[in-house]
C-alpha cells in the first residue's frame, strides 16, 4: 500500500489559495480540502444559533450537537452544516465579519483540526489549504507551500470576486478588512497565520492564476520526484 501524500497550501486571505488548490488537485488527481470553509461553517452556526461569537463554551456545545461534513461527491467539495449545503451562504459578509474571531477559539480549532486529520485518513491523496495546514495540522506533509501577495493586490482580487457575485463593495473597505484580518490571524494564540518552517514560498502579486497553478504543479512534481514518490495522477 502506497504512503499518503499531503500537500498543504497556506497563506493570508485573498491569495487565491482555494481556487489554486482545487486546480492543482484536478491536475494531480487528488482530493482537495478547503479548511477555511470549515471555519466559516462554524461562524454560520454561531449566527444561526444566535450565539455570541465570543462565547467559546456555547459554540463548542453547538458544534458537538451539529454535524459538519465535507461532501467530496461534489467538485469542488461542499460544506454541509447538518443536512444543508452551505457552500455559498458561508461566503456572505456576516460570516466573513466574524470568522477570524471564531477561528481564534481553542475549542473550535481543536475540533476542526481533528476533523481535518480524519479527512486525511480517508483521502490519502490530498491538497489541503488554509492558515495552519503546514504549520499545525500537517507539519510533516509531503509538500508544504506558502502563498502570499501584497494586501492591495489581494483587496483588488477580493473586490472583483464579490462584484462578480453581484455584491456592491468598496475596495478601500475591503483592503482595510484584509489588513485587519491579517493582524488578527497573525496575532492569535491558537494556530496563528505564519509561514511553515521549510515551506516553499510563492508571491502571487504579479502572477496570473494560471501561472500560479503551473508553478505549484511544477514545484509539487519536483518535490515528489526528489522523494521518489509516485501517485495516480502524477505520472
Amino acid at each position: 500500500m502506497s504512503s499518503p501524500i499531503i500537500i498543504t497550501i497556506d497563506g493570508p486571505a485573498g491569495t487565491g489559495k482555494s481556487s489554486a488548490a482545487l486546480m492543482l488537485a484536478d491536475r494531480l488527481g487528488f482530493d482537495m480540502l478547503d479548511t477555511g470553509a470549515m471555519y466559516r461553517a462554524v461562524a454560520l452556526l454561531a449566527i444561526e444559533s444566535k450565539i455570541d461569537p465570543h462565547d467559546e463554551a456555547r459554540l463548542a456545545i453547538a458544534m458537538d450537537r451539529t454535524t459538519l461534513d465535507v461532501d467530496f461527491s461534489s467538485r469542488p467539495p461542499v460544506i454541509r452544516l447538518g443536512e444543508r449545503d452551505v457552500h455559498h451562504r458561508i461566503r456572505d459578509a456576516d460570516v466573513t465579519g466574524i470568522v477570524s474571531l471564531i477561528a481564534s477559539h481553542h475549542e473550535v480549532r481543536d475540533r476542526l483540526v481533528r476533523a481535518q486529520r480524519q479527512v486525511a485518513l480517508q483521502h490519502d491523496r490530498l491538497v489541503t489549504e488554509g492558515r495552519d495546514q503546514g504549520s499545525v495540522v500537517f507539519p510533516d506533509a509531503t509538500v508544504r507551500v506558502w502563498l502570499d501577495a501584497r494586501p492591495q493586490v489581494r483587496a483588488s482580487r477580493r473586490t472583483e470576486e464579490l462584484r462578480a457575485r453581484g455584491e456592491q463593495v468598496d475596495e478601500e473597505r475591503v483592503l482595510a478588512e484584509i489588513i485587519e484580518r491579517d493582524s488578527s490571524d497573525r496575532g492569535r494564540a491558537e494556530g496563528p497565520l505564519q509561514c511553515p518552517t521549510g515551506a516553499a514560498e510563492i508571491d502571487t502579486s504579479d502572477m496570473t492564476f494560471e501561472s500560479v497553478v503551473t508553478e505549484l504543479e511544477r514545484l509539487v512534481r519536483a518535490r515528489l520526484n526528489e522523494s521518489n514518490i509516485r501517485c495516480g495522477g502524477c505520472a
